[in-house]
């Protein structure tokens, strides 16, 4: 009741500036999320959070605080989609890579620094979540996703974003999304292209999301990418992860939008037949 009453006097209207929850996470023995989670349901908002306010209400940042988000990568599109989930609000990140930065890293992933080369992907992504958004919890695995270690990668997730270079690797996240019935939105770049997909429950993307492709990895590897290319992607990835988590909207299930920054075009294409239940 102390907490409450504080964070009600405190408040600048209905917005509690950050000196606030620093303070009461302080005052009261409380984690800043403990603090947040305090403050959403007070129907109050964090003052970070009111750029947010009239695209997303209170209730919906309460929801994105209380949900858990898994990331497959940290690299190119990882470091964007960690990023943004982290300013968006969500509070529960799990970040799942098995490298270190590299050089090569440096003209595209948001993460990467000369001062982190030789770092653990996870270990800087973790770092960098909770200098920009305290509330956040995040759990850093530096190790390799596959279908034998991934079932335990992605229990309790609400929704699962595909950061991977590996078409075999995306292949089985997509497949054990499936069978745990979590909604994983799949995202691949390489050069000025690029793509986004959304499963949902129930449905089965993995026959479409790169065709007649036998290389184990993607485009990329011939084309390589630029600065703009997994920014503009993940950023797609994260409207779609956002809706998903939220119910709003309308999300790219049974359909692919391929992205073309060359020519400026934006492509839907429906994916038929119908998508595969679970089971069938």
């Amino acid at each position: 009741m102390e907490l409450r009453v504080f964070l009600q006097t405190h408040a600048l209207g209905d917005l509690i500036p950050w000196p606030v929850q620093a303070g009461a996470a302080e005052r009261y023995d409380l984690t800043i999320g403990e603090a947040e989670e305090t403050i959403l349901q007070l129907g109050l908002l964090p003052a970070r959070y009111q750029r947010n306010r009239q695209t997303i209400t209170v209730g919906m940042q309460l929801r994105l605080f209380r949900s858990r988000v898994v990331v497959i990568g940290s690299g190119g599109l990882g470091g964007y989609i960690i990023e943004e989930l982290a300013r968006l609000g969500v509070g529960h990140l799990v970040v799942v890579d098995p490298d270190i930065f590299e050089e090569h890293n440096l003209n595209r992933q948001i993460l990467s620094s000369p001062a982190h080369l030789g770092a653990p992907k996870v270990a800087v992504a973790a770092a960098r979540v909770r200098e920009i958004n305290p509330a956040v919890t995040i759990t850093p695995i530096q190790d390799a996703f596959s279908a034998t270690n991934g079932r335990k990668m992605l229990e309790g997730a609400d929704a699962v974003v595909d950061g991977l270079d590996s078409i075999t690797t995306r292949l089985e996240l997509v497949e054990l999304c499936r069978e745990m019935a979590i909604p994983v939105v799949h995202g691949a770049i390489g050069g000025w292209y690029g793509q986004v997909a959304t499963q949902l429950p129930g449905e089965d993307i993995s026959p479409y999301i790169f065709g007649r492709w036998a290389e184990p990895k993607g485009v990329e590897t011939r084309l390589g990418n630029p600065s703009f290319t997994p920014a503009v992607v993940a950023s797609l990835q994260v409207a779609e992860t956002c809706k998903v988590l939220l119910g709003e909207g309308e999300s790219l299930r049974q359909r692919m939008l391929f992205v073309n920054l060359l020519d400026m075009e934006f492509e839907e294409v429906r994916i038929e037949p119908p998508l595969a239940a679970v089971g069938e």
